[in-house]
């Protein structure tokens, strides 16, 4: 490597490389989007704290998805918008590194809630008459918190595995955030040993996971329809579906991004799908639970009747 290396102090993120008109619109559409996600995953949120009903562990575990949501959209969207508006669009090397971590913690925390969330599922429909024994508050709170550490403990050791190579050029990023393929484009490295560790963790927490879900619902599904009630056939049908919808949302895009063989515009593909990550993938997750789930569309009217009264 020489002793004439260069540490790089900062990058320049080139996001959507498009004529300003386009820049300014797409400025204006990913806003919008961005405020219906904050917007949306509030209101979820917010209606799973102040309606009693809602205080299940399905909702527990929604509201966590909430936060995460919130949270995922608002480490990678804001910069994006100030570089579609601005053309120096540099970073600090640290606090790109920064935005790789949360990006991956809140990702795997994200996958593993999913999970558990099926887990959820699975025990209320077909162990129902043993669920608040199974589904306790003090082994919800374990699962969500244990879905925590391990979203930052894997982020950590991925952003231990960046910082022990050398970056010394190029200094630029083919990307709206500071993804981490991308970064470990900037190293004077060889970082097949990064990538390995990278496919080993989307085994681990995408295709592993996944198996337990399609499983979990294949189970869901014949007891489902062993239920008598039309009515209750509808109802878990409502509330399984909801969830099979962000499932295949969130698995399938990053699936697609870090387990398929790349494209001939690798880069552009990168862009794309994390877009659904970043944006469209918060934003829709409110609308499926709300248009598809009776309980949170009737804990919405509950609480607007009450602000009507007061």
């Amino acid at each position: 490597m020489g002793g004439n290396q260069t540490w790089i102090t900062q990058v320049t993120l080139l996001g959507f490389q498009v004529d300003p008109a386009l820049q300014c619109f797409l400025c204006g559409l990913f806003s919008v989007f961005y405020t219906f996600t904050l917007l949306g995953n509030g209101i979820i949120l917010g209606i799973i704290c102040l309606d009693p009903r809602l205080h299940t562990p399905m909702y527990f575990f929604l509201s966590h998805l909430a936060v995460l949501d919130m949270s995922y959209a608002s480490n990678n969207v804001p910069k994006m918008l100030a570089n579609l508006v601005n053309q120096r669009r540099t970073i600090s090397f640290v606090p790109c590194l920064m935005q790789t971590f949360l990006y991956l913690a809140f990702a795997v925390t994200e996958c593993l809630i999913l999970v558990v969330m099926s887990y959820d599922r699975y025990v209320a429909i077909c162990h129902p008459l043993h669920y608040a024994v199974i589904m306790s508050w003090r082994v919800c709170t374990i699962l969500a918190a244990a879905s925590w550490a391990c979203g930052s403990l894997l982020a950590l050791v991925h952003l231990v595995l960046i910082l022990r190579l050398p970056f010394c050029g190029p200094h630029e990023v083919n990307h709206f955030f500071c993804e981490i393929l991308s970064v470990l484009k900037l190293a004077c490295a060889d970082t097949r040993f990064n990538q390995l560790c990278i496919f080993a963790a989307c085994v681990f927490v995408l295709v592993g996971p996944l198996c337990w879900v399609l499983v979990s619902y294949t189970r869901i599904l014949l007891a489902i329809l062993r239920i008598q009630s039309g009515e209750g056939r509808r109802k878990a049908f409502s509330t399984c579906s909801s969830h099979l919808c962000v499932v295949g949302l969130f698995f399938g895009s990053a699936i697609v991004m870090y387990m398929a063989p790349q494209s001939r515009h690798p880069e552009e593909q990168q862009k794309i799908l994390s877009l659904f990550y970043s944006l469209f993938n918060p934003m829709l997750n409110p609308l499926i639970y709300s248009l598809r789930n009776a309980e949170v569309k009737g804990a919405l009217r509950r609480v607007l009747r009450k602000e009507r009264l007061i």
